[in-house]
């Protein structure tokens, strides 16, 4: 999201600005400046900070090994990144390496089905319905029958931005959070309109012999939105703590909202992570913990849809104050009904989306699975994207069958957050009521009050507060982890630890772990830190240089700050994706791609002005890459904005036209693998 000052967008990465810092108790570090810190510094170029393990060494004990050649001492790697580094600019456009084209794909408003309206400002909430929806986020291909020409692309949309929505919205004036100061009641279908354009797009895509890209019409093709019937599933369910007016028997609620990051289960369903959702509610009454936690205020919600007219129950429930006799009379139980992950059936367009409360509540940016092994029980992880918030692991109480697996799984397991020791050692603690003191004696009544209260059942456990946790990935050759660590401005010299060792990080950094014995269900593990964001040195400033997994000096080729967006593809290469930029050195926001095995780091794409690159998918043969524009323009002056004139005109490219997010294809002119 944005900040205002001056009457000028200031970018301030989204998941900083969404919601507040809501994590009040930091938790006991170890001694922020201990003797063996200070040695292990020593040993790094730069001293840029003494966790990254795996700078010279190239990681973890055991970290990217090949069994087949571990005797072949001479063995090198063969070379993973094949292409030439793409330069940093500031282009209205997609710059890819040579030898590289790309296609724009499905738009905001792009319509997937029959007798629904192009594209235009004034398009409906019933047109949006029936449209790809606004600020598109993670998103997974699934080829049909392992076709990797003909397919379903399922993808986030993660915000909007009402100003580029609705004719009557774009003088509104911006608060300090650069979201749009609404006076009095608010038309119903714009609202309607917003809710349609949130949530998931289900669009089936094909191959052209011409090597483009189209919509196909499709009995799949459909969109899940913040209105859609979604079942409440996992230890959760039926509880008090989901019982509101809509569903007086805590089984179901509707719609998803702020749906950032993503995942894709074993058994081919989508998982849709919620993320900031907390501001789009207001509570004007009491604040109970499942709500001050969480970051929900007491003012208008951030879109104000409580506010529309008619007071129609679909819009009133973004205002969770006390209005009933009981829970069941109102709505002040809806916050507690998001902040999930998703499951999503793309192959059955009339199944009701579940949302798994047995992975917690809290802002999930996404969540990754581990390879599913038969008979071993099924392992993901996800962040909370917030500062000083956790990263968790969710370990199933069933083992993994090929024949029978399905969402049932994720309803039944064991929750753990992650505690980062700074000797380079870590331990998952159980958040499982009965267990540890998570009891009455803790303010805890079972473990379905665990897992709503996710955030401060992990605070009373002591796991280590990280800078900003966001897309995770699984290395598939070695089970190897990592998860971006986008950026923590205000991370202090007071509160520094090994797993997040610079003050005012503004760049970030990806920290990286091993399972102990190879076991993605261990309760322990050893970790280092990857890679730091940050220059070259141009800043002056020594603390926001970065450095590759070689632990040297980032340069020209591959520059980059606040790692966002994060995946790593069958030959193990790890695509990373900037949510910061727009200014120098760095340039339009970008994606690199790093090779773990030899420590290069090279950037393979930069976007268009004021935008973030997120979202990542390639088809099964690899031959085709998608990635989603978000949000380009958003750095566009208050004044411009109402004049119509944007700092991006992206992907039209015409004066005049309205900036909209986009997916992106790319492909090897070779017809090679991507990357390679």
């Amino acid at each position: 999201m944005s900040n205002v000052q001056n009457d000028q967008l200031v970018i301030i990465d989204h998941g900083e600005g969404d919601e507040p810092l809501s994590n009040r108790k930091m938790n006991p570090l170890f001694s922020s400046i201990l003797e063996a810190r200070l040695a292990r510094r020593q040993v790094l170029k730069g001293s840029a900070g003494a966790a990254a393990l795996g700078f010279f060494g190239l990681g973890l004990a055991g970290c990217n090994s090949d069994s087949d050649n571990d005797d072949d001492e001479t063995d090198t790697p063969a070379e993973l990144l094949g292409f030439s580094a793409v330069a940093v600019n500031s282009a209205d456009t997609i710059t890819v390496p040579e030898g590289y084209s790309y296609q724009v794909l499905i738009p905001w408003g792009t319509p997937i089905m029959g007798g629904i309206a192009a594209f235009a400002r004034d398009n409906t909430g019933a047109d949006q319905a029936g449209q790809i929806g606004s600020h598109h986020d993670g998103m997974h291909f699934y080829g049909i029958d392992g076709s990797s020409e003909d397919g379903l692309l399922v993808l986030n949309h993660e915000y909007v931005e009402p100003r580029l929505m609705h004719q009557s919205a774009v003088g509104l004036s911006l608060n300090s959070s650069a979201l749009p100061t609404f006076a009095g009641t608010r038309p119903e279908d714009e609202v309607r309109k917003e809710l349609n354009a949130h949530g998931v797009s289900v669009v089936r895509v094909i191959k052209g012999n011409d090597n483009q890209w189209k919509v196909q019409y499709d009995v799949l093709n459909r969109r899940i939105t913040g209105l859609t019937p979604m079942e409440i599933h996992g230890p959760v369910r039926g509880t008090d703590f989901v019982k509101t007016l809509y569903s007086p028997n805590g089984t179901m609620t509707r719609g998803t909202l702020n749906n950032c990051g993503n995942g894709y289960t074993p058994w081919n369903t989508y998982m849709a992570a919620e993320e900031n959702w907390a501001g789009y509610f207001t509570n004007k009454g009491d604040n109970p913990r499942e709500h001050a936690r969480y970051g929900v205020g007491s003012g208008t919600g951030r879109y104000a849809w409580e506010l529309a007219e008619g007071g129609a129950d679909e819009f009133i429930r973004f205002d969770a104050s006390i209005k009933g006799a009981d829970a069941t009379q109102d709505y002040r139980n809806e916050p507690v009904c998001f902040g999930w992950m998703v499951e999503i059936d793309p192959f059955d367009p009339d199944s009701n989306p579940k949302k798994r409360t047995a992975m917690g509540r809290f802002g999930h940016e996404g969540v990754v699975f581990a390879p599913a092994e038969e008979g071993k029980p099924v392992v993901c992880y996800s962040g909370d994207d917030s500062r000083f918030e956790y990263i968790y692991k969710f370990v199933t109480a069933d083992n993994y069958s090929a024949a029978t697996a399905s969402g049932d799984l994720l309803d039944e397991g064991t929750l753990y957050v992650a505690k980062f020791n700074d000797d380079g050692s870590g331990e998952w603690l159980p958040l499982v009521y009965g267990q540890n003191g998570l009891d009455e004696s803790a303010g805890f009544s079972s473990q379905a009050d665990v897992l709503v209260n996710t955030r401060l059942a992990a605070d009373f456990m002591g796991a280590t507060p990280m800078d900003r946790p966001e897309w995770g990935a699984v290395d598939p050759a070695n089970g190897d982890v990592y998860f971006t660590l986008t950026n923590n401005s205000k991370r202090s010299d007071a509160n520094l630890n090994e797993a997040n060792p610079r003050a005012a990080n503004q760049h970030g950094h990806i920290i990286r772990w091993s399972e102990t014995d190879g076991e993605q269900a261990a309760t322990t593990f050893a970790w280092d830190i990857f890679l730091f964001g940050g220059d070259s040195g141009e800043s002056g400033v020594e603390n926001n240089i970065g450095y590759d997994p070689n632990g040297d000096k980032l340069t020209a080729d591959n520059i980059l700050s606040s790692p966002d967006g994060l995946w790593i593809d069958p030959d193990s290469r790890v695509w990373i994706q900037m949510d910061s930029g727009w200014d120098d050195p760095f340039g339009n926001c970008a994606m690199l791609v790093a090779d773990p095995k030899k420590g290069t780091l090279k950037r393979f794409l930069v976007g268009p002005i004021d935008q973030e690159i997120t979202g990542i998918t390639m088809s099964p043969d690899q031959k085709t890459l998608f990635i989603n524009v978000q949000h380009p323009g958003e750095g566009t002056s208050a004044a411009n904005f109402a004049a119509g004139t944007f700092s991006s005109n992206w992907p039209d490219n015409t004066a005049g036209a309205y900036p909209r997010s986009a997916t992106v294809v790319v492909w090897k002119d070779d017809g090679g693998v991507v990357g390679s």
